[in-house]
């Protein structure tokens, strides 16, 4: 195995730990009551947070917003996602991820289960990754916990 092979293993082994840093990032950030002024800082300028059912947001500016309306409908979360499938080419990348989300909404107080996938694009701005076009897909599950699967 010559070096420049060895070097680029290490560097996709890299790329791949940086970009599950920045998903454990993220969903950090939206559990930490989706702070709208540290969610963009994950986001290229033009990026794009688009969930199927719940809108799109294209540029810091409106995905600041979307997030201080999360903020407004949300008490609490818990993001865990699992199953990352991450390609890479070059300064650029794909990720689809499989996402659990316990939650509880303002609005009546409900609990509330959520399953469904993301599928993300990424890109290397000054040598760090950020989420160039986040997409909610597959929303296979929400249920009610008073009245769904919990119910007595």
């Amino acid at each position: 195995m010559d070096e420049s092979s060895l070097e680029a293993r290490i560097a996709r082994m890299e790329d791949l730990e940086a970009i599950k840093q920045l998903k454990a990032r993220y969903c950090e950030i939206c559990d930490d009551d989706h702070n709208p002024d540290r969610i963009v800082t994950l986001f290229t300028e033009d990026g794009i947070w688009e969930g199927e059912g719940i809108g799109k947001a294209e540029g810091h500016a409106a995905i600041r917003e979307l997030f201080t309306g999360f903020q407004k409908a949300m008490s609490f979360t818990m993001h865990m996602v699992t199953n990352p499938i991450i390609e890479i080419h070059g300064d650029r990348a794909t990720g689809s991820w499989y996402i659990i989300l316990p939650s509880t909404f303002r609005k009546g107080n409900q609990a509330r289960w959520q399953a469904g996938r993301y599928e993300e694009d990424y890109v290397k701005v000054d040598g760090a990754w950020k989420i160039k076009h986040l997409r909610v897909v597959e929303p296979t599950m929400s249920a009610k916990y008073e009245t769904g699967w919990a119910a007595k």
